[in-house]
C-alpha cells in the first residue's frame, strides 16, 4: 500500500484497491465477532486473521479503539489487541527468517523486529521507525545544506555531533542502563529522552549515516558496539580519489558515548588490555554481521530483565521513561530470535536452542497460545529428527486440540449453589495476600493433586479441601486457585490492568452490579 500512495495516481486501480480492503476489513470484522461469540477455535481464527497480513490492521484497530458503550468493550478490545499482537510477531518472524536462510533484509529492520513485539496499539513499527529515521537524516540535510560535498569522514562526524547535540543516542543516567526499554529502537526513537544501549544507538546512527551516502556498520567489539565507517568505492574517507595503491583503515565511532572519531589505535591497546590474541584483530574490529546483532540483543533483553530495578520510586520523576515495553512480550521475542538465529560461530546449535525451547513453550502456555501456528512452521522444523521434535509436536497438537473442544458445561444446581457462594465475573481481595482478582471458574472442591495441597497448605484451612475453590484471574496476568475462606468481597476500585484483561473471558464491567459480564456462559451459564 505504501508504494502505491508513492506511485502515480493515474497508474493505480485504486477501485480493485478498494474492493480488496472492503473485503478484508469485513473478514476480519467476522471473524472478529465470531472469537467473541465462541471459546472454540479461537487461536485458528486469530491465525485466519494473521494471514491477511498489514491489510488487517486498520480493522483490528477500530475494533481495539472502540467506545466504553458497546455492550462486549472489553471482549473486543482484549482479542483485537491479541490478534493484532499475532500479526505484528508474524512480521517480525518473517525478517529473522531472512537472516535464517541468508535472504536479504536491513540491519533497521531486523532490530525493529523486536519493537513488533512489544508495539500492540502504539506507533513505532517497521514503517514509523524507517519514516523516523528519513527524519532526521532529512533534518541533518537542512542543517547541513553542503553536506553531500563533504568528505564521508567529515560527514560521519557531522551526523555523530547531530545525534549527540539532539540527545538521539545515549543515556542519560547510567542508573538506568539495563531498563528494559534501552532494547528497542522504536522505543528510543520516539522517547521524549531517547534511550538506548550502545548496539541501539549504533544502529541509529549507522541507519541514519546510510541515508546521508556513508557505509557506516556495527562493529561488536567486546563488551561494546562501535560503528565502523568505510571509504566509498572511487573515494577514500577524506574525499581523495581511491586507486589501486591507496591504503586506509576505516574509521570507528563511538555515538553513545561521544561525537568524535576514535582511533583504531585506541582499540587496538583495548583488545591488547582485555588479553585478546592480536590473530582475532581483523575479525573483531570488523562490521558485524546483521545476525550477530541480533542475537546479541537477544541476550541484551534476557539481561535487562534478570536485572531488578532498584529504587524505581526515588528515582527523579523525569528520569523515568514514558514508554515500558511489556516484560512477557519482551522476553518472547528474545526467546524466538535465540532459537532462530543461534550464535553465529557457536558448533552447538541444538545445545543454545534447547535451552531456550521450554521457556518459549512456557510463554506459549501461560500467554500466546493463538502463535501455536507459528512455532508449527518455524520452530518445530528446527528439530527435526531430535528427541525433543516428538514431545513439542505432541504439545502444540495438544493445544490445537484444547482450542477445539468444547468447554465441559458447569451448571449451578441448588445443591451445589448452596456450597458455591461466589459466581463467575465477581471481583475480590485476597484475605490473606491482599491481590485484586476476579472470579472465572470454579469447582465445588479442592481438584488439585496431593502434592499440590501438600504445597499450599491446604490441609491448614479451615475448611479443608471440602470447601469450593476457585479459578482466579489476579491483576498481574496470573491465574490462580483460590480457597472460598480466602475470598473477601469488599468493595474496592477495579485497578486498569484487571479491567484489561478481564477480556479473556468477560464482555464488560457492569458499574451497577459491580461485576464483569461473562462472556464464558457456555461453559459457566449460571455464573
Amino acid at each position: 500500500m505504501r508504494e502505491k500512495l508513492s506511485d502515480n495516481a493515474s497508474k493505480v486501480d485504486w477501485k480493485l484497491i478498494f474492493t480488496k480492503r472492503h473485503n478484508i476489513d469485513r473478514a476480519v470484522s467476522r471473524e472478529l465477532d465470531s472469537i467473541l461469540s465462541s471459546q472454540l477455535g479461537r487461536n485458528e481464527k486469530i491465525q485466519r486473521i494473521a494471514c491477511f497480513g498489514y491489510d488487517a490492521k486498520d480493522t483490528l484497530l477500530r475494533h481495539l479503539n472502540i467506545g466504553e458503550e458497546a455492550e462486549d468493550v472489553l471482549a473486543r478490545r482484549y482479542y483485537s489487541a491479541a490478534a493484532l499482537g499475532c500479526l505484528h510477531r508474524s512480521m517480525a518472524v518473517k525478517e529473522w527468517l531472512k537472516l535464517m536462510d541468508a535472504r536479504s533484509t536491513s540491519l533497521e529492520r531486523a532490530l525493529a523486529a523486536y519493537d513488533m513485539f512489544v508495539l500492540h496499539d502504539r506507533d513505532g513499527d517497521f514503517d514509523d521507525i524507517s519514516t523516523l529515521l528519513d527524519g532526521i537524516a532529512e533534518q541533518i540535510r537542512l542543517e547541513h545544506p553542503e553536506l553531500s560535498n563533504q568528505s564521508p569522514r567529515q560527514r560521519a562526524l557531522i551526523v555523530a555531533a547531530y545525534m549527540r547535540r539532539n540527545n538521539l543516542t545515549g543515556l542519560q543516567s547510567d542508573r538506568r542502563y539495563h531498563d528494559l526499554q534501552n532494547n528497542f529502537m522504536g522505543v528510543a526513537l520516539q522517547d521524549e529522552d531517547h534511550p538506548s544501549l550502545p548496539l541501539v544507538s549504533v544502529v541509529i546512527y549507522c541507519s541514519v549515516a546510510k541515508r546521508l551516502g556513508l557505509d557506516a556498520q556495527p562493529c561488536g567489539f567486546p563488551f561494546h558496539v562501535y560503528a565502523i565507517i568505510k571509504h566509498a568505492e572511487d573515494l577514500t574517507l577524506d574525499g581523495r580519489a581511491w586507486d589501486s595503491e591507496s591504503v586506509e583503515n576505516p574509521m570507528y565511532m563511538d555515538p553513545f558515548r561521544s561525537d568524535q572519531e576514535i582511533p583504531i589505535q585506541a582499540l587496538r591497546a583495548q583488545l591488547s588490555q582485555l588479553g585478546v590474541s592480536s590473530t582475532t584483530y581483523a575479525t573483531l574490529l570488523d562490521a558485524s554481521p546483521t545476525v550477530d546483532i541480533i542475537h546479541r540483543t537477544g541476550l541484551n533483553i534476557l539481561t535487562s530483565i534478570r536485572t531488578p530495578v532498584h529504587n524505581l520510586n526515588a528515582l527523579n520523576h523525569e528520569m523515568v521513561p514514558r514508554i515500558f515495553p511489556e516484560m512477557e512480550s519482551a522476553f518472547y521475542g528474545a526467546l524466538w530470535a535465540l532459537l532462530l538465529l543461534p550464535e553465529a560461530e557457536s558448533l552447538a546449535f541444538h545445545g543454545q536452542r534447547n535451552r531456550y525451547l521450554p521457556h518459549i513453550m512456557d510463554c506459549l502456555e501461560k500467554q500466546f497460545s493463538m502463535d501455536t501456528w507459528l512455532i508449527e512452521e518455524h520452530i518445530l522444523p528446527l528439530f527435526y529428527d531430535l528427541r525433543e521434535h516428538r514431545q513439542l509436536h505432541d504439545t502444540l497438537r495438544l493445544t490445537r486440540v484444547e482450542d477445539t473442544m468444547p468447554k465441559q458445561v458447569r451448571e449451578r444446581t441448588e445443591k451445589i449453589s448452596k456450597s458455591v457462594r461466589y459466581k463467575v465475573g465477581q471481583v475480590f481481595q485476597h484475605k490473606r495476600y491482599h491481590y485484586q482478582a476476579v472470579i472465572i471458574g470454579w469447582d465445588v472442591e479442592c481438584k488439585e493433586t496431593e502434592r499440590w495441597m501438600a504445597q499450599m497448605g491446604v490441609h491448614q484451612l479451615t475448611g479443608g479441601r471440602h470447601q469450593s475453590f476457585y479459578h482466579v484471574l489476579v491483576e498481574d496476568k496470573s491465574t490462580r486457585y483460590v480457597a472460598q475462606e480466602n475470598i473477601d468481597l469488599a468493595e474496592i476500585e477495579v485497578s486498569c490492568n484487571l479491567t484489561t484483561l478481564a477480556g479473556r473471558y468477560f464482555k464488560r464491567w457492569d458499574k451497577s452490579s459491580r461485576v464483569f459480564i461473562s462472556n464464558i456462559e457456555d461453559e459457566y451459564p449460571d455464573g
